[in-house]
């Protein structure tokens, strides 16, 4: 069953990416083009924000960071710490800040304001971890804490008013990866920094 925190298919609050999802549909109709929701357990005590569903990627698939190579290296680091099993997550979900494919891969502020009360709704974790900057002020607007005192730095770790764990990580991107500004070193850091903070509960 669809969670009530989760936008409709036809989800029609963002024209731009309204407009991006009708004209997928007539070109790939066998390919999702719909908002992506929440892959894993609500209630799991590690919540990973990404960005917006990939063009290739979970816009394609219908699952979260599943069919490109960010969702590969996630799923190959979630694995490495038990925390994912032939694909599946396992005592984690996976969320986007804003649920709909944007154009060039970049939501406009308003799209990521207009997608926050999806992640709210769903963001309960006592450990979250956010993947890039906007995946990062979204989630801590979503958990009630304030920006200026949670600035994002890969391995920036920030507790927010309710007592909940921000950790940030550079996002897995492709390019960042080619570029070697997120190796798969650096990103098992924060996995294992997440781990951690679970076992220390």
């Amino acid at each position: 069953m669809i969670p009530s925190t989760e936008p409709p298919r036809d989800c029609p609050l963002c024209p731009r990416l309204v407009a991006l999802r009708t004209a997928l549909r007539a070109e790939h109709p066998d390919w999702w083009n719909a908002p992506v929701p929440a892959l894993g357990d609500l209630d799991a005590p590690i919540a990973i924000v990404g960005l917006a569903p990939g063009r290739l990627g979970a816009n394609r698939t219908g699952r979260a960071f599943t069919g490109d190579a960010s969702g590969d290296l996630l799923f190959a680091t979630l694995e490495k710490f038990g925390l994912a099993e032939a694909g599946e997550p396992k005592g984690v979900v996976i969320l986007n800040a804003v649920r709909c494919l944007p154009p060039a891969n970049k939501p406009i502020p308003v799209e990521i304001h207009t997608c926050r009360p999806f992640l709210a709704g769903q963001l309960v974790a006592p450990i979250v971890i956010a993947l890039g900057q906007i995946a990062h002020q979204s989630a801590v607007k979503a958990m009630g804490g304030r920006l200026p005192k949670c600035q994002f730095a890969h391995l920036a770790e920030h507790r927010v008013p309710s007592g909940r764990i921000l950790i940030d990580s550079y996002h897995c991107s492709r390019y960042n990866q080619n570029t070697n500004r997120l190796t798969s070193e650096m990103f098992e850091a924060v996995f294992a920094r997440a781990v951690a903070l679970r076992d220390a509960r």
